[in-house]
């Protein structure tokens, strides 16, 4: 049948052909723009605009709010397009102001300093925005920085955020797209200082009042935050008022305060309540102009040590050591060790400290860079019987102009540069025996990138991202009225390597790995297959360890690929027919045609138009899920009748889990040792409408003789029969309690790596568990 034209629609080549053909010439390489490009509401501000953490959430400071895009690897959706949540948190609009004790001398010394005679001190006190307020402060995000992954009490990191104002606060996210102010630090180090009366570490009170400009800098100085980080989780005893000892983590946030010193603050975990952070220590490090922080965590077989990496205004750098009573294994660095000590006036940036193993010597040792004007410094320590070695030199001719921004990717020690020139440069690291080099190469950029003024950069994770926010740059040899602000995600490892380092993963945990699996997707999306060799590997690697990591990877691809055979959602045109109705309508010439593509997009296996391919995807998903759900039920069956410690308000179906797994051989000896302690009794199940029995044929729901419908809870397959019980809206499952206790409704936490940390809520702990009945695992 020909077309109105004489164009023969079978000879031509239809939009599935066409997508096919388009799919096999896409190269997929690093260096490429995924989309979607996230638009800024706000002009970007601070040091450091863009920050990463653990949980796959980019924290994106501008001069309004704090915006947050939490990457979001989700299997339900067939949409090629990044999945981002974006959420913020507003800058408060009243200004914070540091004071300083006592008041009425306080306000005698401002009338003083304001009309001071000698005008070196008039000038200095007039400029400075933080003795003199009047002055105007600048508004936005200053610095962020996350936490380590497990802090808060979803299991999540915490968001410490500085603003210019120098308001430092600690955040958590509720209910996902919410987010609480949980302390004000700097309130409460004022408070602190003002009942010391703005002693030193010594306690030594200062003899001179207010009158003395000198004294009146030294307090400001004191309590003024410039940078903070986060120290990794460490684990303490604590004792019991029964005299048992107990282990618990905390986790310190490191300070760093405008005359050099180091407030350090201790919060135990999971950190619920700001009223719950304690005080730790002041390190005072003697540096007179700050300008950045980081932490030194050396780790070793034979020792443990941590120290706090300072940077100056002037040049120098070196680290301070911190003292971790009560630490188990920690050894305290004597003295401090200087990494830099030219003072050459140039200042000290972007500092990173990245473990490293070294691959020549075999050893523990710590590989510190750090950003001075258009220079990269970088700095080994290598800790041996003999003592400490200290290597350090810079990278040079690689900007033009000063460094903005340096990322590292902590998987294979590369450095990312970019620089107000515009470019962004790559630094791969060579070790040798005696020294390392680093060779230098341009990054891909892509087209959206032409042109534009960088602000910032900001590796993912794994390193499967690089996140970079710019602005626009000149247009026609003329700067634009209005600056528009957007941040870019660019790949920064092709997926075969994803799937290699996720196959090579050691967390064992998918949602600890989501940027790289997101790259996998991709991917599946894109070609709707699996790679032959991915799936050759991971059978390989299922049948050699048989871990549950590997079935759980196996089920997300296999989910993925489902959802890459569905039909997409196509938008249908409709026109007016009359004034009360609509109607469906298409051209007379097209409609033939139009009938043939909606029969094709109504097959199930989308462009292929085989159902078989579908079905056999769907078993394939059934078997895997069937598999899962019986390693967790001889999970919970073993936590509750062979661990001692089994609360005992415990309560699982146990007869029905039993039936359910007699069939499965690998169960007989469990099953066995539990009917030998039920020793013939029979717990049934009933309904709490009708009292009839409640039979165990399907994990999801159950439903009596009587047509009373119950749905299971994920955690201990128990039927939920109150009106009070959590549903995960991820992965359409319940749990039965509505508040999170997850050792008496689940038997307590495995010990294995596959799982997050143990204080977790009734959320988490479904995004742990149901990956085994439902479609997404990127939160296990």
């Amino acid at each position: 049948m020909a077309a109105p034209g004489g164009l023969d629609l079978q000879q031509q080549p239809g939009p599935v052909k066409a997508e096919e053909q388009a799919m096999e010439e896409f190269q997929f390489s690093s260096g490429l723009r995924r989309e979607p490009v996230v638009t800024l509401l706000a002009p970007v501000s601070g040091l450091m605009p863009l920050c990463w953490s653990e949980d796959h959430r980019l924290a994106v400071s501008t001069s309004a709010s704090l915006s947050v895009l939490e990457l979001v690897c989700d299997v339900n959706s067939n949409k090629q397009d990044l999945i981002i949540h974006r959420s913020s948190i507003p800058v408060p609009e009243k200004v914070h102001q540091l004071r300083v004790e006592p008041v009425t001398q306080l306000s005698k010394a401002i009338q003083k300093y304001s009309c001071h005679a000698d005008p070196t001190v008039r000038q200095v006190f007039l400029a400075d925005t933080v003795l003199n307020s009047h002055v105007g402060t600048q508004k936005g995000i200053k610095y962020t920085s996350w936490s380590p992954l497990g802090c808060d009490a979803n299991g999540r990191c915490l968001l410490a955020c500085l603003t210019f104002d120098h308001r430092l606060t600690v955040h958590n996210s509720h209910k996902r797209h919410e987010w609480n102010s949980l302390v004000n630090l700097t309130d409460k180090y004022s408070q602190r200082l003002k009942d010391q009366e703005y002693a030193k570490k010594d306690n030594i009170r200062s003899k001179v009042g207010l009158n003395d400009f000198d004294e009146l800098r030294r307090r400001y100085a004191m309590q003024t935050p410039l940078r903070m980080e986060w120290s990794r989780v460490y684990t303490v005893k604590q004792f019991q008022p029964d005299n048992s000892c107990i282990n618990v983590e905390m986790v310190l946030l490191a300070v760093l305060m405008e005359n050099g010193d180091v407030v350090l603050w201790k919060f135990m975990l999971p950190f619920v309540n700001g009223d719950d952070v304690v005080f730790y220590d002041v390190v005072e490090s003697g540096v007179s102009r700050p300008s950045d922080l980081a932490w030194w965590e050396y780790e070793s077989p034979e020792r443990r040590m941590s120290g706090l990496i300072i940077g100056s205004m002037v040049g120098p750098i070196k680290i301070e050591p911190v003292s971790l009573s009560g630490v188990k294994g920690y050894f305290t660095v004597k003295h401090p060790v200087v990494l830099w000590k030219e003072s050459d006036e140039i200042a000290v940036e972007n500092i990173k400290c990245i473990p490293v193993v070294h691959p020549v010597h075999k050893t523990s040792c710590s590989l510190i860079v750090a950003t001075r004007n258009c220079y990269v410094f970088w700095c080994l320590l290598v800790i041996s019987p003999a003592g400490l070695n200290v290597l350090n030199s810079h990278v040079a001719g690689l900007h033009s102009l000063p460094i903005l921004s340096l990322a590292v990717c902590m998987q294979d020690y590369t450095l990312y540069t970019c620089s107000m020139d515009g470019w962004i440069k790559k630094l791969t690291p060579t070790f040798t025996e005696s020294t390392i080099h680093f060779n230098q190469e341009d990054f891909t950029q892509t087209e959206s990138l032409a042109d534009r003024r960088i602000h910032g950069i900001a590796v993912s994770n794994n390193g499967a991202y690089i996140a970079v926010v710019s602005a626009q740059g000149m247009v026609n040899k003329i700067h634009p009225v209005i600056r528009t602000y957007q941040v870019d995600f660019i790949t920064l490892r092709t997926p075969d390597l994803a799937a290699s380092a996720i196959l090579n993963s050691p967390a064992q945990s998918l949602f600890k790995v989501a940027d790289l699996l997101d790259l996998l997707r991709w991917k599946i999306l894109k070609t709707k297959t699996i790679p032959a060799s991915l799936l050759e590997d991971l059978e390989k690697r299922i049948r050699d360890e048989d871990s549950l990591y590997l079935w759980r990877f196996k089920l997300f691809l296999q989910r993925t690929l489902h959802q890459s055979l569905q039909s997409p959602f196509i938008e249908s045109n409709y026109k007016f027919a009359g004034q009360d109705s609509k109607m469906f309508a298409q051209d007379d010439d097209e409609e033939e045609e139009g009938e043939g593509a909606a029969q094709e997009d109504a097959e199930p296996a989308g462009c292929d138009g085989k159902a078989e391919d579908f079905s056999e995807v769907q078993g394939l998903i059934s078997e895997v899920e069937s598999h899962l759900l019986r390693e967790n039920m001889k999970k919970v069956l073993g936590m509750v009748y062979l661990n001692a410690s089994a609360p005992e308000n415990t309560s699982i179906p146990t007869c029905g889990l039993v039936d359910y797994l007699a069939s499965d051989k690998t169960a007989e000896v469990l099953i066995g040792h539990i009917k030998k302690k039920l020793n013939r009794q029979t717990f049934r199940e009933r309904c709490c409408l009708c009292e009839e029995d409640l039979p165990f044929t399907d994990h999801k729901q159950v439903v009596c003789s009587n047509g009373h419908m119950w749905l299971r809870c994920v955690l201990s397959y128990q039927a939920c029969q109150t009106l009070t019980f959590r549903r995960c809206l991820l992965q359409d499952s319940v749990a039965r309690l509505p508040e999170p206790e997850g050792k008496r409704h689940s038997p307590s936490p495995s010990t294995t790596a596959s799982q997050p940390p143990a204080a977790v809520t009734a959320v988490l702990l479904l995004l742990r568990h149901s990956v085994l009945l439902s479609v997404t695992n990127t939160n296990n």
